[in-house]
């Protein structure tokens, strides 16, 4: 038998190698780093943070440096009637796995909102207890100061970040705009229902009463009113709910709601709803746009907990998010997600969307705020 030397052999190897680089491409890894070979991932793949983002525990970390971030608030024990929007981030986050910075461009808004100017993060979640709602509205309602009132946007000097909050029931926006509210001072509410939200503890009757009965998904708003968080140009898009009479009607206008039924968007338009929206919501005051998922047919959104039929379409909603991207956005949510109820992610899906919609209108917005501040600090030169 012929023996072939070792160094012989080496070099055979050593060529085949080359040759299998020159085949496949591989000898641009001779000068690679390790980010460069193992820190891109496809979509399945990697820890479920929203879009892929960088992820930080920033109620614990006053240092991380971020201009809008993703918060998840998964408290679920104010509804009434179906549970489970307690899993509504962890969802979301899941149906937000084909987003990312590299296919992040929004062809509506004609920019990526992830490769922009803004620092954008997913936080964490606030970690709410689901044993005694007093308690969760004060964990919230503290939550929401710290993030927002010892927080300063990285880019935007003097002005905290902003935030969409991923639900969790409808009741979480409550200590959100209270916190805005100390922040920016009263707040125009953009409000995308099936129902109004508006109602006074009393509608909810019930022998049994304390202070936290209260406060559930469907009076958040009257509760808002009564603390005096929002202003008188506030809107209603997609109400559908059946009532108590016309009562509820009459304490929705002194809270000062212009309604915006579902039915008109299919018979006016969306062109109609922007006009509208715009029309009532002055230009340069502080908004808050709250979306509960519910606002969609439950065709488009099967897994949430109060739904309604005759809902909008994803894209009648998307349109419209868009249509009034130029309000001063200080803070929004996605709220009534019930992954439990859900199809195929449908709802989930389309929760993800209008949180990527929120985001690109709040990047969108800060562009003119980030000008502002680098002439104020020309002139300050």
């Amino acid at each position: 038998m012929k023996v072939i030397p070792l160094l012989s052999l080496a070099s055979a190897v050593i060529a085949i190698s080359e040759y299998e680089d020159d085949i496949y491409g591989f000898k641009h890894m001779q000068n690679a780093s390790l980010e460069d070979m193992w820190d891109g991932l496809w979509p399945f793949q990697g820890i479920n943070t929203f879009a892929h983002l960088d992820s930080h525990k920033c109620l614990v970390d006053r240092e991380s440096k971020y201009d809008v971030a993703l918060i998840g608030v998964p408290f679920d024990t104010a509804v009434s009637y179906r549970p489970g929007t307690r899993f509504g981030p962890r969802a979301i986050r899941q149906a937000s796995q084909r987003q990312n910075a590299l296919r992040g461009f929004n062809h509506r808004a004609m920019f990526n909102p992830y490769q922009d100017w803004a620092k954008v993060i997913d936080c964490g979640d606030i970690p709410v207890t689901p044993m005694d709602n007093s308690i969760a509205f004060k964990q919230m309602t503290l939550a929401f100061e710290e993030l927002l009132l010892l927080r300063n946007s990285s880019h935007v000097p003097n002005k905290p970040p902003k935030y969409v909050a991923l639900g969790g029931d409808h009741s979480v926006l409550l200590p959100h705009i209270r916190a805005l509210n100390k922040a920016h001072g009263p707040l125009n509410i953009i409000h995308f229902d099936a129902h109004l939200d508006t109602w006074s503890p009393d509608k909810y009757p019930s022998f049994w009463q304390s202070a936290t009965n209260d406060l559930n998904h469907g009076s958040m708003l009257w509760k808002a009113h009564q603390e005096g968080l929002t202003t008188k140009h506030n809107v209603h898009v997609g109400v559908r709910t059946r009532l108590s009479s016309l009562a509820d009607y009459e304490d929705d206008d002194t809270q000062d709601f212009l309604r915006i039924e579902a039915d008109d968007i299919w018979i006016y338009g969306v062109h109609h709803v922007i006009r509208s929206i715009l029309k009532r919501v002055p230009k340069n005051t502080p908004t808050y746009i709250s979306v509960d998922i519910d606002c969609l047919d439950p065709g488009f959104a099967p897994g949430t907990g109060t739904q309604e039929p005759g809902g909008l379409l994803p894209r009648e909603l998307i349109y419209i998010l868009r249509g009034i991207d130029g309000l001063n956005l200080v803070g929004a949510d996605i709220v009534e997600v019930s992954p439990a109820f859900d199809s195929s992610e449908i709802t989930a899906t389309n929760g993800a969307q209008v949180a990527f919609e929120l985001i690109t209108s709040m990047v969108k917005q800060g562009k003119t705020d980030l000008a502002i501040t680098e002439v104020e600090e020309d002139k300050n030169q």
